[in-house]
């Protein structure tokens, strides 16, 4: 059985003793570093599917081991960190990490984040995946999206917006991003746009907007679409 390989560059002793034995209780192979340097070495010779970066490194910042990583992987990295500010949390996303969770998680929350991003990365071999959860069903290539089995019309924007979620299903995309994707560089500074039409959204494709189970808002960092959301 293929078993993913997770790479853990975090230099908290406890949380290690915390992580190795809940990802091999899962059938993760598992490497741990305890400094930035020796945890990109790491991760040059043994190319993880995915990497738990702490921010908080003794001789080298998070930020700039995500940095260095995303010069030559595009495999999934979720950051961990006592940093709850939210400027920290768009800061990493904008610079190519996958999702964030603050210190403390539940072992939960981690394995379900884990599972998130390593779906994503199958689902980039698959150039026009089909995408279904809930009542929802998002067909990239035929550009065709459906509720409870029947067609939905969307405007060019909202569907644009839907693609830019749907890409990046169950992870977190950053107001920059979702407007670099759909406005292009020149609408980074309108917020404004996505309140609008992510309100569009939720009224034609949730069966309650004012309480939305697949367009899961992040507060002052962006916008999740999760379809593992139960049927309506």
């Amino acid at each position: 059985m293929n078993q993913p390989l997770i790479l853990i560059i975090e230099d908290e002793e406890s949380l290690r003793r915390f992580l190795v034995p809940t990802l091999i209780s899962q059938h993760y192979q598992v490497l741990c570093a305890a400094t930035a340097t020796e945890g990109l070495a790491l991760a040059r010779s043994h190319n993880p599917d995915l990497v738990l970066l702490d921010l908080g490194l003794p001789d080298r910042d998070g930020m700039t081991v995500l940095k260095e990583l995303r010069t030559w992987s595009r495999k999934p990295v979720l950051i961990l960190s006592a940093r709850n500010q939210e400027r920290d949390k768009v800061r990493a996303l904008d610079q190519g990490a996958d999702d964030y969770l603050a210190k403390p998680f539940g072992a939960g929350e981690l394995l379900a984040r884990i599972r998130v991003a390593l779906r994503h990365t199958h689902l980039l071999d698959v150039p026009e995946p089909v995408l279904e959860g809930g009542a929802l069903r998002i067909d990239l290539a035929g550009r065709e999206v459906s509720r409870e089995g029947r067609a939905i019309k969307l405007t060019a924007l909202e569907y644009r917006l839907l693609e830019a979620l749907a890409r990046r299903n169950g992870k977190v995309a950053t107001h920059r991003q979702l407007l670099a994707d759909v406005w292009g560089p020149g609408g980074e500074g309108n917020t404004h746009y996505l309140r609008i039409y992510m309100a569009m959204l939720r009224k034609k494709l949730e069966a309650d907007p004012t309480r939305p189970r697949h367009f899961i808002t992040e507060p002052n960092v962006g916008y999740r679409l999760n379809l593992e959301a139960p049927r309506d």
